[in-house]
């Protein structure tokens, strides 16, 4: 099989997982990979959890539509990502309900979404922005990113969700799981301390954790 061939099979895969765990709803969501020669990414309007390999969208280096079905319009905001941090080779979106209720009724900090409240946020998914309302596929959203892509994993989307970007699709997924599972501690214990800053550092030293 083919690199884009298993490329396909995992977006469907992971899309599939993230769906039938409440992660997504409907047709909200995408994820994108990395080819040698340009892209794969869900299709517009596609429903993640019932995704066909053959209609994952293709596209050229050039940002041309080359094959399977026509794609999300989010390819811009992925392509700030890829373009400004050559070594994610995925980027996964979702509308998962507690990043997106964190959004409505007030993150930590904005340029902290949530506190180092886990040692596995801290390891796993590290600082998350907020990058403030504009509509879906709005060209400045992926011009803020593209500005950050390199420094941060990923960014939460006022009242639209995270956006998160790693080595491989399996991996942005993880990440993603583990944001959404920190905004739901959040949500349940109404706020909680942040690690001190010795754990943090401890985290620091032994696992480099970006913190």
């Amino acid at each position: 099989m083919s690199i884009e061939a298993k490329l396909r099979e995992e977006i469907c895969r992971i899309g599939a997982s993230l769906y039938q765990r409440g992660y997504t709803v409907g047709s909200a969501g995408n994820i994108s990979a990395r080819l040698d020669d340009g892209w794969l990414i869900t299709p517009t309007d596609a429903c993640l959890g019932f995704l066909d390999p053959a209609a994952i969208s293709k596209v050229d280096a050039g940002g041309n539509w080359v094959a399977g079905d026509k794609p999300s319009k989010t390819l811009v905001l992925h392509r700030a990502v890829y373009d400004n941090n050559p070594e994610m080779h995925a980027v996964v979106h979702t509308h998962s309900t507690h990043l997106v209720s964190l959004t409505i009724k007030g993150v930590w900090k904005e340029e902290d979404v949530l506190p180092p409240i886990t040692p596995y946020y801290v390891m796993k998914v590290g600082h998350i922005p907020l990058i403030k309302y504009a509509r879906p596929g709005a060209p400045e959203v992926a011009e803020q990113v593209a500005k950050i892509a390199a420094k941060v994993r990923g960014v939460l989307l006022e009242r639209l969700g995270p956006v998160v970007w790693e080595s491989s699709v399996s991996k942005a997924a993880f990440a993603l799981e583990e944001l959404e599972e920190t905004a739901k501690l959040w949500h349940l214990c109404g706020g909680a301390a942040a690690l001190e800053e010795a754990a943090l550092q401890e985290l620091r030293d032994v696992f480099k954790a970006r913190w």
